[in-house]
């Protein structure tokens, strides 16, 4: 592993913001390598009764990830060639964590499926290695409660639904709290915790059109993320949804289209409210009002300002594109450590459209906030506020 490094501190000038890296030992970017991966190594190895050769090369990968360098995809994987393009040429014999933490961290997840013959014909070839913990998720008493909490929401007015909805989509599995939101006295019981809040401008955004999500978690966060979506195409809110996911597993939790699936059966056969919602997002995906949408890009390495055109005129298409959770944040902003206090629509000049993000903070990057709430962040927190989950943002632009 690498040495000790001085730490990159956010550029006075946003226009020379770093690129975030892992080579700073004790940082959040250098745990997620020397400490995160492997042991999700060890948990996938554990969930599967693999062979010798998925579990030899799983070995390998961790072996490759604390001490090695990256090395290529085998000459023979169909995407070799689109990943040498995604600036694997540059990276290829250098160690994991002197190459940007965006790039390794997203081959890491390419290579573990390699590990388990995820792309390989045979008997393991799309089999996902994260399934048995998305599917866990949804099977929780937890999860029934968030679920029944939707009958008491579903008398409120409208207006009120959308608000709570909304902060469930953002909290993610902890959306039970969102739900409870509706009709609080003097804001939510979130308030505290948001960091930035432009949820105003956000549902300005919903005039009837077509609204593209960008998922992110599966289980118990994916369907916070379809109520909210069943909500805005009941009310005539938007006309039509495009639920962008990922074209194969990643990252442990992102959503695919399987996840999707899931999600929509837990839903449809629960009961009350809950179930009504499944029922209507059965039909909305059945009419095309709904749709789900994987391209390539979603699991490139890259930020937002690198997708190719057609990614590109889609989203420029669409009314607004809401993206979920820290890594679409990350890549949208580039993952770079530019000054919090930078504005989000400098940060995010290059996105195509109108462009909102629903985010728990779970790394370093952010921007757009106030000085004030920095530094009150930073005298109570230190810099844990960053990457603890703990707190939040709805940032928009237009």
């Amino acid at each position: 592993m690498p040495e000790p490094a001085a730490s990159a501190r956010p550029a006075a000038d946003a226009d020379d913001a770093p690129v975030v890296v892992s080579s700073v030992r004790g940082s959040f970017p250098w745990s997620v390598l020397a400490e995160r991966h492997p042991a999700l190594i060890r948990k996938v190895a554990d969930a599967f009764p693999y062979g010798p050769e998925q579990r030899h090369a799983l070995d390998a990968l961790l072996r490759s990830c604390a001490e090695g360098v990256v090395e290529p995809l085998a000459a023979t994987a169909a995407d070799r060639g689109q990943w040498d393009a995604w600036g694997g040429r540059e990276h290829y014999g250098r160690s994991w964590f002197d190459v940007p933490f965006l790039w390794s961290e997203s081959y890491f997840y390419r290579r573990l499926l390699e590990a388990v013959g995820y792309f390989t014909p045979g008997p393991w070839q799309g089999i996902d290695p994260f399934r048995p913990f998305k599917l866990a998720e949804l099977d929780t008493p937890e999860a029934d409660e968030e679920l029944a909490a939707l009958d008491d929401l579903a008398r409120r007015p409208a207006e009120e639904q959308e608000e709570a909805l909304l902060h469930g989509s953002l909290w993610g599995n902890r959306a039970d709290l969102g739900f409870r939101l509706a009709g609080a006295e003097g804001g939510t019981a979130a308030d505290s915790q948001l960091v930035a809040n432009d949820g105003e401008v956000l549902r300005s955004f919903f005039t009837g059109g077509t609204l593209c999500l960008v998922a992110d978690n599966a289980g118990r966060e994916l369907v916070p993320d379809l109520l909210l979506i069943d909500h805005l195409l009941r009310h005539g809110r938007v006309e039509r949804t495009v639920l962008q996911v990922k074209p194969y597993p990643y990252y442990v939790s992102d959503a695919t289209t399987a996840d999707v699936i899931d999600a929509l059966r837990r839903l449809t056969g629960a009961k009350g409210a809950a179930g009504e919602a499944g029922s209507r997002l059965w039909g909305a995906l059945s009419e095309g009002r709904l749709t789900v949408r994987t391209h390539p890009f979603a699991c490139a390495p890259l930020p937002y300002a690198d997708m190719p055109e057609d990614l590109r005129r889609e989203f420029a298409a669409a009314d607004v594109t809401l993206l979920k959770g820290d890594l679409n944040y990350r890549r949208l902003i580039g993952d770079r450590l530019y000054p919090a206090t930078t504005p989000f629509a400098v940060a995010t000049a290059s996105f195509p459209g109108p462009v909102a993000a629903l985010r728990t903070l779970k790394s370093d990057v952010v921007v757009g906030l106030a000085s004030s709430v920095e530094a009150a962040l930073d005298a109570a927190e230190d810099h844990r506020w960053r990457t603890s989950g703990t707190h939040a943002l709805i940032q928009a632009r237009r």
